[in-house]
């Protein structure tokens, strides 16, 4: 435009321009940065909504290769089939819109570098070069190709398929009704790349919704129960003479398609003519206490999906005559926890003593022959035990291990589904260790960050939060959830036994 030739006018007129340059230029690091996390925090949602797609489909398979449910699983794989291609054409689509905006904003391979804060590639690209509006329609094809594949999948999911193309409402818009302006114009480059995340995240959870669905509609498989077998077992695997003991006994009924493999403490167990499964162990030298985990591998005949249960085969190792230490809870020690230990001899628990070295020991006695063991630190503990009466001394080296991760759960959640009314009757996060060989053991939960994101939520809401429980700005956001919402949990801080530690695990929960 032609400046005024008035000095004071065109200096105005100058400082204004100036002005407005900085003020689009003003995109701070943290925002930056937050736009940075909450893309790589999509891409990683739609990772694992993509793994819950492979597993409906390999269920899939093994439902058409049963007889019993063949035909009605073929015809309806064939139209979860169909909206997965719909839909991976358009994920691929979208990536190439990513490639492209990459290039606009001076991608350098050698580093992976772009210019995050640059204002002007996707306004150019979306909304002078009209790629905001053949995004629209992509999105608004796939959405219409997706709820015409069935009658009752239309019916379904008409009202709640996550893919939404209605422009975010921003006040002092030019064009409020322009998709590409409303999403695309004056807007840094990651936050755009993190907006076309937010669609292909979206995209995802609608394939893995109607494709689930159509894994629905094959029903469950009717169970016959073929194959009989007697079951008896010892409460007790040690015992002394005239003490009582129970002896467990009854029929169980199973199916033959259930097809286990079963491991005993790593190896292989080999079915008998009876039709159950052994292994030959041969006992440890050293006496104590003992475990062999046993893994059965089956297939579920419900769902024909596979399937793992873990038990635990207890055993003590016992001494002809002499010492003998026994971990009353487990053959290890755990860090920050009070271990008993037993020790017994010929000469009597009074004539008994008991000393342990390393990974920050401490012993307090608590009774007769009775020991608690505290470990400041892992590694191994050195245990000795004498009897003064016959002049023995035992040794035994025990490892001392950390007290296993907890499970975060929010509604016993860790990773899945869950229908919003039983999400909004959540209190917080949940550090649930499950199946330890110590009872009470307990953690707490010091903070976490999470998101919502996809439907209801034109763009996610992020929260840092100390403590386990949801703070009233998270409530407000799950009033808002619906069915395809996506709530991710990261970054989870506990405090247990041995100190504080960030879980690796984080919780995704899509709502239904």
């Amino acid at each position: 435009m032609a400046l005024p030739k008035e000095p004071r006018q065109k200096m105005i007129n100058l400082m204004y321009l100036v002005l407005t340059a900085l003020l689009a230029l003003n995109v701070s690091a943290e925002i930056l940065n937050a736009f940075k996390t909450v893309n790589g925090t999509l891409e990683v949602s739609s990772s694992l909504t993509e793994s819950k797609i492979l597993s409906i489909f390999r269920s899939f398979e093994d439902k058409m290769a049963d007889p019993t449910t063949k035909d009605k699983a073929t015809m309806w794989h064939a139209k979860a089939d169909q909206a997965r291609k719909y839909s991976e054409d358009v994920v691929s689509y979208i990536q190439s819109l990513k490639s492209e905006l990459l290039k606009e904003a001076d991608f350098d391979a050698k580093d992976s570098s772009y210019k995050m804060d640059n204002l002007d590639a996707a306004t150019r690209m979306f909304v002078e070069n009209k790629k905001g509006k053949q995004l629209e329609e992509r999105l608004k094809d796939l959405r219409a190709k997706l709820l015409s594949i069935d009658p009752s999948i239309d019916s379904t999911f008409r009202t709640t398929l996550p893919i939404d193309v209605t422009p975010p409402r921003v006040e002092n818009l030019a064009n409020r009704g322009d998709f590409g302006s409303g999403y695309f114009r004056m807007v840094p480059t990651v936050a755009a790349l993190t907006i076309l995340s937010k669609f292909q995240n979206d995209v995802k959870n609608a394939q893995a919704q109607i494709v689930e669905y159509c894994h629905r509609k094959v029903g469950e498989v009717v169970i016959t129960y073929d194959q009989f077998q007697v079951i008896a077992n010892s409460s007790s695997t040690y015992m002394m003479p005239g003490e009582e003991f129970t002896i467990n006994a009854g029929i169980g009924a199973y199916s033959s398609k259930a097809v286990p493999t079963i491991t005993v403490g790593g190896a292989t167990a080999q079915r008998t003519p009876n039709g159950d499964y052994e292994v030959k162990a041969k006992a440890e030298s050293t006496p104590g206490q003992y475990t062999k985990l046993v893994l059965v591998n089956y297939t579920d005949p419900n769902t024909g999906a596979p399937a793992t249960v873990k038990k635990e085969i207890k055993y003590t190792v016992g001494a002809p005559s002499g010492l003998t230490v026994s971990t009353d809870a487990t053959r290890v020690f755990y860090q920050g926890l009070d271990n008993p230990v037993s020790v017994t001899g010929s000469g009597g628990a009074e004539q008994i003593s008991l000393s342990i070295n390393g990974a920050g020991a401490s012993v307090t006695p608590r009774g007769k022959g009775q020991y608690i063991a505290q470990f400041a630190q892992t590694g191994y503990a050195e245990v000795t035990a004498s009897d003064a009466k016959n002049k023995t001394t035992a040794n035994f080296r025990i490892p001392v291990r950390r007290v296993p991760d907890p499970l975060a759960v929010i509604g016993g959640v860790a990773s899945g589904s869950m229908p919003v009314s039983r999400l909004r009757a959540q209190g917080g996060v949940i550090a649930d260790l499950k199946d330890f060989v110590f009872e009470g053991v307990k953690y707490e939960v010091l903070g976490y960050f999470i998101m919502f994101t996809g439907p209801g939520f034109a763009e996610p809401e992020t929260a840092e939060v100390s403590g386990p429980a949801f703070t009233p700005q998270i409530r407000q956001w799950m009033q808002r959830c619906q069915e395809g919402t996506t709530i991710i949990v990261g970054n989870i801080r506990v405090k247990g036994p041995g100190g504080s530690r960030l879980l690796q695990q984080g919780i995704t929960i899509v709502c239904e």
